[in-house]
């Protein structure tokens, strides 16, 4: 399975999933903690593999040639 994801999008990808695990876990203050942060998983994933399923669905490569 190849790669589909550029270097920004991988990045992007990364720190949304960290700072969504960051809101989970409660590291923001409680006040911040809420059960929705663990969707942070998903992108920390596809980001850190540089494979999304949806963009292989959707025939999309963000991947530069060179």
């Amino acid at each position: 399975m190849a790669i589909n994801e550029g270097g920004l999008d991988r990045a992007v990808r990364i720190i949304a999933g960290l700072l969504l695990l960051g809101v989970a876990l409660g590291l923001y203050g409680p006040e911040y903690q809420s059960i929705w942060g663990w969707i942070g998983v998903v992108p920390l994933i596809t980001g850190v593999f540089g494979r999304c399923p949806v963009y292989s669905l959707l025939g999309i490569n963000t991947c530069s040639k060179a």
